[in-house]
């Protein structure tokens, strides 16, 4: 499995620190990355989801005890 490809919030946000930045501003960067990522998957959820062959599987539970 290649890993070089693979971003992460904390990967991307010590690439863009310096040794002045402040840790509040590195911790800054690295939040509004992992919403960044939160957002894109919501996103591709919802198209994945919308795109299903079939839409009402899943929508209700039956259990039995």
């Amino acid at each position: 499995m290649d890993v070089s490809s693979i971003t992460s919030p904390a990967l991307y946000a010590m690439k863009q620190a310096t040794p002045q930045t402040p840790a509040s501003e590195v911790g800054t960067v690295m939040l509004g990355k992992s919403l960044d990522v939160a957002q894109q998957m919501g996103e591709s959820m919802t198209k994945m989801m919308e795109q299903s062959v079939y839409p009402g599987v899943g929508g209700h539970i039956d259990m039995s005890v």
